[in-house]
C-alpha cells in the first residue's frame, strides 16, 4: 500500500475517531509503531484546544512530540482546488481542508482521513490517499 520511506500526514478526523471510538486504532497504531506519521499546525489547532478543555495534558504533549510538516499555503493552489470542487460539483469544502490538501500536495505525502470531501476531492485530483 505504502512506499518506503513515505510520510503520512494524519487528519484530524482520524484522531477524533482514534480518540472517541478507536474503530480506526489498529491502521493508526500502525503507522505509529512505523513512526511515519505527521501533523501540521492547522491540524493541532483543530485538537489541542478540545484537548486543553478536557485536560488531556498527556495526549496533548504526544501529539506536540509528532513530527511537523511546515505549512507554506499557495493561495493559488488554494484557489486552483475550490474552483476544481465547484466545478466538480463538491460543495462546502472548507479552506482548512483545502490546505491541507495543498500541504500533502506540495510534500508528496500521503493523506490519511476519514473526511469524505477528500475522497471526493481525489476521484478529480491525482494525489496519495489512504482508503479507509
Amino acid at each position: 500500500m505504502l512506499e518506503n520511506e513515505q510520510k503520512i500526514l494524519v487528519d484530524s478526523s482520524v484522531w477524533i475517531d482514534y480518540f472517541k471510538s478507536g474503530k480506526n486504532s489498529a491502521l493508526l497504531d500502525n503507522f505509529i509503531d512505523q513512526n511515519i506519521i505527521y501533523v501540521n499546525d492547522l491540524i493541532l489547532s483543530e485538537l489541542i484546544p478540545y484537548l486543553n478543555i478536557k485536560k488531556q495534558t498527556k495526549v496533548i504533549r504526544l501529539l506536540y512530540n509528532i513530527s511537523k510538516i511546515p505549512l507554506n499555503i499557495n493561495w493559488e493552489n488554494i484557489i486552483s482546488l475550490q474552483t476544481l470542487c465547484l466545478k466538480k460539483g463538491i460543495n462546502k469544502v472548507g479552506i482548512p481542508d483545502l490546505i491541507i490538501l495543498d500541504n500533502v500536495l506540495s510534500n508528496n505525502l500521503y493523506l490519511y482521513t476519514l473526511d469524505k470531501h477528500f475522497k471526493l476531492i481525489h476521484n478529480h485530483k491525482n494525489f496519495l490517499l489512504i482508503d479507509y
